[in-house]
């Protein structure tokens, strides 16, 4: 079935401000996520006070959504935001990497271990069961907003989203939501107390790196920058990264709890 895509991105107009979906789906999935690492901490599985975790909290919002944003400017469109500066604050318009974000949220977790005192391993492992929540109700966003949308397909299923031309696409946003955020969030969560430390995260790297190197061919690659080496998308070849990264260390932690 072809559907024609008519969402409206914009939930609420107050004067000259906007409520988008999209900023709904990020503050929902911060709230989520709060009381998830709060249900944790009841479980002895984060084990922080209430006032630990609001500063945990703060400091990962930071690290996100800097790292996000940095990561995209300095790795997607440099060029076009090196010529236009101001540009670079203005997050409304859309440009968040999510690899960035997650680099921003480890830079974030790493000082907030070290100021507390608390293994670097531990927190990650937290962060990777919970941030499915927050991939899920992203992808939403982006499927609400119309962008990031999927490659033209001549299948009986597509969407005809606004700025992607009179052609059925792929829904990739949704097939991320799916993958990236239900299906991770249930393996991960369902293996929260059965894996030694350090797995969890290693899990999340290696999982989460072939969801999304996967939908990456339904997904259309970014305008400016197309496919690059080995005609893979740079979502792609970040995410071999990924998975490199996540065997390595689960290989580390399986030899040091042997």
């Amino acid at each position: 079935m072809i559907i024609v895509h008519q969402l409206n991105p914009v939930l609420l107009h107050l004067g000259p401000l906007q409520i988008r979906w999209y900023g709904l789906a990020y503050l929902i999935a911060f709230v989520a996520i709060y009381f998830l690492l709060k249900r944790f901490t009841k479980e002895s599985f984060l084990g922080l006070t209430s006032e630990q975790l609001n500063t945990f909290i703060f400091y990962n919002l930071i690290g996100l959504f800097v790292g996000a944003r940095l990561f995209y400017v300095l790795a997607y469109n440099f060029h076009y935001y090196w010529a236009q500066p101001l540009e670079m604050i203005a997050i409304w318009k859309g440009g968040l990497s999510f690899h960035g974000g997650l680099l921003g949220m480890l830079i974030a977790t790493a000082c907030f271990s070290k100021k507390e005192a608390i293994g670097f391993l531990h927190f990650t492992d937290n962060l990777a069961v919970a941030a499915p929540i927050g991939l899920f109700l992203g992808r939403l966003g982006n499927f609400i907003n119309g962008e990031l949308f999927g490659r033209i397909t001549n299948g009986k299923w597509g969407v005809i989203f606004p700025n992607g031309g009179p052609y059925a696409r792929h829904p990739s946003q949704l097939y991320e939501a799916f993958f990236e955020g239900i299906v991770l969030f249930s393996i991960l969560f369902g293996l929260r107390k059965k894996l030694s430390e350090g797995k969890l995260s290693a899990l999340f790297l290696i999982l989460y790196g072939i969801f999304r190197f996967g939908i990456e061919f339904f997904r259309e690659p970014d305008p400016q920058l197309g496919l690059i080496l080995f005609h893979l998308s740079m979502g792609q070849i970040l995410c071999i990264i990924m998975v490199l990264a996540g065997l390595g260390l689960w290989m580390k932690q399986k030899k040091s709890s042997s």
